[in-house]
């Protein structure tokens, strides 16, 4: 039995604590996770601009800020994400968006998959510890809902890329050329369902 009020309280860290994180690996030529190869550190440097450019232009629009305005509890977003992840660098920034613009509703906590790998476990997608998870917990820690890891069209779509090739530097750049194209949009249509069930 996972007790997500413990990881989130005792080894979640803040975005900004996680953005600092990051940087302070790259200097050292590293990245988070296990792997600091050239490759893994390009991506991960990749990513710390992705996360600058989104956590720059993103705007919630008027139906996710509607829902967000009609929440009267707060509620917990525990992310499952890593520095070298390139769907997290665009999506992890909505999540610290919505909880900086309602900190009243959301508080907002980040763990890294590869030190905690028995919640990875317990949110697979496909039975792939594809990431970012976002655990939506209430106030007493209990699950409320998952999402993740990426928007459902872009799922698809990418699905569909892998049967077309293998070569994941091709498919890399699709999923952020339509990363580019959405501004978040689809992530923030899902968000806007998925934390309109909350009250």
């Amino acid at each position: 039995m996972i007790n997500y009020s413990n990881i989130f309280v005792n080894d979640g860290i803040s975005y900004e604590a996680y953005r600092l994180l990051v940087n302070e690996l790259l200097s050292e030529h590293k990245t988070t996770g296990t792997d600091h190869s050239d490759a893994m550190v390009h991506y991960s440097k990749m990513n710390v601009q992705r996360m600058n450019r989104v956590d720059k232009t993103v705007q919630l629009n008027e139906l996710l800020l509607g829902v967000l305005s009609g929440i009267k509890r707060s509620y917990r977003f525990l992310v499952i994400s890593e520095g070298w992840c390139g769907d997290a660098a665009q999506i992890v920034p909505v999540f610290n968006k919505i909880a900086a613009d309602f900190p009243e509703q959301f508080e907002l906590k980040l763990v890294l998959r590869d030190q905690n790998l028995p919640l990875i476990d317990a949110h697979l997608t496909n039975g792939g510890r594809a990431i970012p998870v976002l655990l939506v917990l209430d106030a007493e820690g209990n699950l409320m809902y998952q999402w993740g890891p990426r928007p459902q069209v872009l799922q698809h779509l990418l699905a569909e890329w892998k049967k077309e090739s293998t070569d994941m530097m091709e498919i890399a750049e699709k999923v952020h050329g339509w990363y580019a194209k959405d501004r978040t949009q689809s992530t923030q249509e899902e968000l806007t369902q998925l934390l309109g069930q909350l009250g």
